[in-house]
C-alpha cells in the first residue's frame, strides 16, 4: 500500500510540475507557487517513505545517528517552508480576488522570486535551531525509536535528564511556524470572502470559491495534523506516529489531486498534453 501511494505521489507531482512548465497559460504566479508546493511534497515524501518501505520489508530496521539527524532536519526545514508557502499562496489569492486590476503589477515575477528566496531562507533558519536542541543530549535509554522516521518528539523520548527546555523550545518554534501562517491565511480569506460577496456574477463567484476551496482544503489537512503533533502537547505519544502518516504519506499524494480535479485550467492543460501524446504516438511509430 505504501509503495503504491509513493508511486502515485511521485507521478502526480512530477506530472503536475511538467504540465505547469510546458503550458503557457499556466505561467502565472498562482501556478508558479503550486509548482513549488508539488516540489516540496515530492521532497517530503521522498525523505521518509523510501526508508519506511525498506523497514517494512526488512527484519533489521536501523538508521545511523547521522542519517537520523539528516532526516529530522530535512523534514523540519521542508515543513517550515511549506507553512510559509501556504501563507504566500493565500496572499496571492487575496491580491487576485481583491485587487484584480492591479494583480499583474503587484504579483510581478520579481516579487515571486523574492518571496521564494525569503521562504527558503526563513525555513532554513530551523537548521540553526534544530542542532542546538539535540546537541547536549545524552541518550541513556534504549535506542529503539517508536516511529517510522526520525521525528524530533520521538527522539526526545530517548533522552535522559531534564528536557523541559527542549520541549519549550519546540513549542516556541511551533508557535511561529504553525500559528502565525494560519492566522495570516484566515485574515486573507476573510477579506477574500467580503470581496467575493460583492461579485454580482454567479459564474464569477463560483470560480473564485472553487479556486479558494482547493487551497483551503490543503491548508486544513496540513496545519490540522501538524498542530496536533507539535502544539497539542510537548511530548511524544505512540498514537501520534499514525497521525504523522497523514502529512508525510497521504497529503503529498492528495494535494495534486485536489488542485487538479477542482481546477479547469489544469484539467484543460492535462487534456491537451494527453491529446498531443495520443496524436503524435502513431506518427512516431510510423516513422
Amino acid at each position: 500500500m505504501f509503495f503504491v501511494i509513493y508511486m502515485l505521489t511521485v507521478f502526480e507531482n512530477i506530472f503536475l510540475i511538467f504540465t505547469i512548465i510546458v503550458s503557457p497559460n499556466l505561467h502565472t504566479p498562482m501556478y508558479y507557487f503550486l509548482c513549488n508546493l508539488s516540489f516540496l511534497d515530492l521532497c517530503v515524501s521522498s525523505s521518509t517513505v523510501p526508508k519506511l518501505l525498506i523497514d517494512v520489508l526488512s527484519q533489521v530496521r536501523r538508521i545511523s545517528v547521522i542519517g537520523c539527524l539528516i532526516q529530522m532536519n530535512t523534514v523540519l526545514v521542508l515543513g517550515g517552508i511549506q507553512c510559509l508557502l501556504l501563507a504566500v499562496m493565500a496572499y496571492d489569492r487575496f491580491i487576485a480576488i481583491c485587487y484584480p486590476l492591479h494583480y499583474t503589477i503587484i504579483m510581478s515575477w520579481r516579487l515571486c522570486g523574492y518571496l521564494t528566496v525569503f521562504m527558503w531562507w526563513l525555513g532554513s533558519l530551523i537548521l540553526s535551531v534544530a542542532p542546538t536542541i539535540l546537541k547536549p543530549f545524552v541518550f541513556c535509554k534504549n535506542n529503539q525509536l517508536n516511529h517510522f522516521f526520525c521525528e524530533v518528539l520521538a527522539i526526545l523520548e530517548l533522552a535522559c535528564g531534564e528536557i523541559s527546555f527542549y520541549k519549550i523550545t519546540i513549542v516556541i518554534i511551533g508557535f511561529f511556524t504553525l500559528l502565525s501562517p494560519p492566522v495570516f491565511i484566515m485574515v486573507s480569506y476573510i477579506c477574500i470572502l467580503f470581496s467575493i460577496l460583492k461579485i454580482h456574477s454567479v459564474q464569477g463567484r463560483s470560480k473564485a470559491f472553487s479556486t479558494c476551496a482547493s487551497h483551503l482544503m490543503v491548508v486544513f489537512m496540513f496545519f490540522g495534523t501538524s498542530m496536533t503533533m507539535y502544539m497539542g502537547q510537548a511530548s511524544f505519544s505512540a498514537y501520534l506516529k499514525y497521525i504523522s502518516l497523514n502529512y508525510m504519506v497521504f497529503t503529498p499524494m492528495l494535494n495534486p489531486l485536489i488542485y487538479s480535479l477542482r481546477n479547469n485550467d489544469v484539467k484543460e492543460a492535462y487534456r491537451k498534453i494527453l491529446v498531443k501524446c495520443l496524436v503524435t504516438a502513431p506518427v512516431s511509430q510510423f516513422r
